[in-house]
């Protein structure tokens, strides 16, 4: 009985021993199911990225968007020596010396039509064409075709040379693709592009990349703010599309960085933000109409900054101001520091022509800028800055009297003005300030480019009259602990300040 009792509870115990294996394995079995479900939500999440980040394909994308992009094709009669854009061949080329009879005619050839083509494309159903300024530039004929070959004649509605922008428009019975503009501003550095255009004149070719870059000053001009791109963009490719990943307008294509005129991975694009304003404009007005505050500006150094009593370099130094242009009537003066304009900072003295000249004529706007020592702010009301450039508007200067001084720590000499000096130095009859008569070699002066004939307008922000205005200037500098003195100097009628160390 015993032993059957001890039997019974030694297999009780085999069986609860043995359900026990089991929960463990079912618990392990649900824990390896969770797990992988886990590790493939994952894996499905990250390819879902990475097909956001990373497209697989740009071909449904290039497929809607290869219609509205079209060839431009321009005639233009030249003289015999001029050149024609061809496709350029590596040297020794069998085709080398075949193009290049036609690329450099002889100078004594009768005249010739050429043609050229390049980019653009259409972003309204009626027929209005955008692309660049430099490719539609003095051409007698204007054609456009789309991607079925169908060649419309086009005739400029506009163009503006500032930002390369120009406006053309065909007559169509039928509505014509067109593509959407696109907020440039959202576009991030390392976002996907592609591009569109006619390379070389093949037409219809695709290119990505991605954005390298923003805010590129390429000195083309004083509007610049391109976008820089690694998509290849060559010849031809010029006033083409670039476009995000939703197939909104972000830029069009202008210009390459490259020494060998193909491409090279740097190429540029003017943002959609500031061609769709041009663009804007010339449809109501058949031109540009650009906000104007009246003030020549320039860059705030380190040292000038230092010399305004300024925490850190930052704005546009008002380096003049118009009289009677609409920063005078608001009453901004030069030497004041604009911080910022219609409630947008202003980090570099760059900024601030292309904000402006985007800012609706005739509008009000806040202006912020600092001032011996404090902000203020003013209300301007704009003008237009191509009727005051018909006009001829200048800033001027005042002040004058005629003895010599030698300010020997910053390498200079300066005299009141007379009429000999205003001759020597083909000074105009009105001009006024303080003459510089003698630059130091390897001196501050020299260092910050100041030459003989200038005229030194003020000194700390102080008009000046005489030389001993300007050494008083100077002093009162050194007894406020400046590491710098500013002084406001003229150059053939233009203003600009110069801060100049001073010795500890």
């Amino acid at each position: 009985m015993n032993e059957s009792r001890g039997l019974c509870l030694a297999n009780r115990c085999c069986a609860v021993t043995d359900a026990g294996g089991v929960v463990k394995s079912l618990v392990w079995a649900v824990s390896v199911v969770v797990l992988v479900a886990m590790m493939l939500v994952m894996q499905v999440a990250a390819v879902k990225a990475q097909d956001q980040s990373r497209p697989a394909s740009f071909a449904d994308l290039a497929e809607e968007l290869l219609p509205s992009v079209v060839n431009i094709s321009t005639t233009q009669l030249v003289s015999g020596g001029a050149g024609q854009e061809l496709p350029e061949f590596p040297p020794g080329s069998p085709f080398e010396d075949f193009f290049d009879q036609f690329r450099n005619p002889p100078d004594n050839g009768p005249p010739r039509r050429a043609t050229a083509l390049g980019s653009g494309f259409i972003i309204d159903p009626e027929g209005v064409v955008i692309t660049n300024n430099h490719v539609i530039d003095a051409a007698d004929e204007i054609r456009v075709i789309l991607q079925d070959g169908t060649e419309f004649a086009a005739e400029v509605v506009g163009t503006d040379p500032e930002t390369d922008v120009a406006v053309l428009r065909v007559e169509t019975d039928e509505p014509l693709p067109a593509v959407s503009w696109g907020d440039s501003d959202a576009a991030r550095v390392g976002d996907w592009i592609i591009a569109i255009g006619n390379p070389f004149g093949l037409g219809g070719s695709v290119s990505a990349g991605i954005v390298s870059a923003r805010g590129r000053d390429i000195q083309a001009g004083r509007y610049d703010d391109f976008i820089q791109t690694d998509a290849a963009i060559n010849r031809g490719n010029s006033g083409g599309p670039m476009f995000n990943m939703d197939g909104e307008v972000v830029g069009i294509n202008s210009a390459i960085f490259s020494p060998t005129g193909a491409s090279v991975g740097i190429g540029f694009a003017i943002p959609s933000n500031l061609a769709q304003n041009v663009v804007g404009q010339i449809l109501e007005f058949g031109r540009t109409r650009r906000g104007w505050l009246g003030v020549r500006i320039q860059t705030v150094t380190d040292d000038i900054a230092e010399s305004l009593g300024m925490a850190e370099a930052e704005g546009a130094l008002v380096a003049s101001v118009t009289p009677e242009g609409p920063a005078a009537m608001a009453g901004l003066e030069a030497g004041d520091v604009i911080l910022s304009f219609n409630g947008e900072p202003i980090e570099e003295m760059r900024e601030l022509p292309r904000v402006v000249a985007e800012t609706e004529v005739g509008s009000s706007v806040p202006v912020e800028v600092f001032r011996r020592g404090e902000t203020q702010n003013f209300e301007v009301t704009l003008g237009e800055l191509e009727v005051a450039e018909e006009q001829g508007l200048l800033a001027q200067g005042d002040g004058g009297d005629a003895v010599e001084r030698e300010i020997a720590d910053l390498g200079l000499t300066v005299s009141g003005l007379n009429d000999e000096l205003r001759e020597q130095y083909a000074l105009p009859p009105d001009s006024s300030g303080v003459v510089i008569t003698a630059v130091e070699p390897d001196s501050a002066a020299a260092e910050e480019g100041l030459v003989a004939g200038e005229l030194i307008v003020e000194v700390g922000q102080e008009p000046v009259g005489s030389p001993d205005d300007v050494v008083a200037g100077i002093e009162e500098a050194r007894e406020q602990d400046r590491r710098s003195v500013l002084m406001l100097v003229s150059r053939d009628g233009q203003l600009r300040f110069v801060a100049l160390p001073l010795e500890e």
